[in-house]
């Protein structure tokens, strides 16, 4: 619960955080007499902001304080004061030096962000000035709303993303490999196949004749690699995932395309049981802890997902069975993981490569210069390794 006392009097409401962020301890009520300046200052110190002005200078407050995170910081003067020498170089940062300092910079500005907060009401509405409705949105992402619930309080940021994902849910992301009319449409919390480079790979890799019959894809997500095999000729696919929303979104989408009755959908972790005769996999592919729901299909701690699909991968295939590991080679540029370490680790799972499948990326971020681990993922690569038993 969120506590905070205001004009004499006690109130609470119930917190909510996708990220599972413990409620704020201090909060104040704020309205449109705040200045971005003071907002952001009780921002920075950990206070939480409760709205309850005008809905839209809710969001031009929002605005400021990203403002004020991207101003650029003051370069120090070139030589020490009073002495006349030059200070000395910065000390350079080791590529994984600066993706952690890149993290720790997103977590910062995630804390700032978020510090602005809204009341919902048990339904999901606002009573706030010139506040939309999103009643919708909100029980698209978050389920339908509990008649006995409260009301609560929500970061407006995580709010917006709500709405965001709402909106790409109703208009879906083009998919021509699958057809020329044919749409995903992710849901909320469910990564979206904007970046699509992984989908030609799964459709360009040569179908191994064990695996025409029956095939697992793991971490199912969407729905469109499991989609995607099927159009390709395999008879049967299970779909696996740990995730509620993903099973959801890929039975979705599974029925929109016509191909829910050759796809069926598992909640277990990693493999069904049984052996096919292709595995196909697409992990997350930066070794580091998600804080979000969302972060969880690109960074996986430890590596945990892919070493456990490596591991148990053996036992699930059929003779002359493939498993089709696709994954970037971002962690490598970063200093995150090695390439021998990913041998190593097939290796030892009792497997080899019979053959990689290599993509550049298109999105933005491999042509963004200002991203500053830019270095990194203009040598990314995106690769589909073709692995078999020993």
């Amino acid at each position: 619960m969120l506590h905070w006392h205001h004009q004499g009097v006690d109130h609470q409401a119930a917190w909510r955080s996708e990220s599972g962020l413990p409620a704020p301890r201090r909060v104040v009520v704020v309205d449109d007499t705040l200045s971005a300046d003071t907002a952001y200052r009780l921002a920075c110190e950990g206070t939480a902001l409760l709205w309850q002005g005008d809905f839209q200078n809710a969001r031009h407050l929002l605005d400021a304080l990203k403002r004020r995170l991207d101003k650029p910081a003051r370069k120090p003067a070139g030589k020490a004061a009073g002495r006349g020498k030059p200070r000395p170089a910065a000390e350079p940062v080791s590529p994984a030096q600066a993706f952690h300092l890149h993290r720790q910079a997103q977590g910062q500005r995630a804390r700032v962000l978020n510090s602005l907060l809204v009341p919902l009401q048990p339904d999901y509405g606002m009573q706030l000035r010139r506040a939309p409705d999103w009643r919708e949105a909100c029980t698209q992402a978050w389920g339908a709303p509990s008649g006995d619930a409260g009301v609560q309080a929500v970061a407006l940021r995580e709010l917006l993303g709500v709405v965001g994902a709402y909106e790409w849910r109703k208009k879906g992301v083009a998919m021509p490999v699958l057809g020329a009319q044919a749409r995903i449409h992710p849901h909320y919390g469910v990564f979206s196949p904007v970046r699509g480079e992984y989908v030609d790979l799964v459709a360009q890799a040569p179908l191994p004749a064990a695996g025409q019959a029956l095939a697992f894809d793991i971490g199912v997500g969407t729905g469109v690699l499991s989609a995607l095999l099927v159009q390709r000729g395999v008879r049967q696919v299970v779909g696996t995932d740990l995730s509620p929303r993903a099973l959801a979104c890929a039975q979705e989408n599974l029925q929109r395309l016509g191909l829910s009755q050759r796809v069926q959908l598992q909640a277990c972790d990693l493999f069904p049981e049984g052996q096919a005769g292709l595995i196909v996999c697409n992990p997350p592919w930066l070794p580091a802890r998600a804080v979000t729901t969302l972060e969880q299909a690109v960074y996986d701690e430890h590596s945990a997902m892919l070493r456990g699909f490596l591991t148990g991968l053996r036992a699930h295939l059929l003779p002359q069975g493939e498993g089709w590991l696709i994954l970037s080679d971002l962690a490598e540029h970063l200093g995150l993981r090695s390439r021998a370490e990913l041998l190593d680790w097939i290796e030892a799972a009792g497997l080899q490569v019979v053959g990689k499948l290599d993509v550049r990326p298109r999105h933005g971020k491999a042509q963004d210069a200002s991203d500053p681990l830019h270095a990194a993922r203009a040598q990314e690569v995106t690769s589909l390794w073709r692995l078999q038993a020993r």
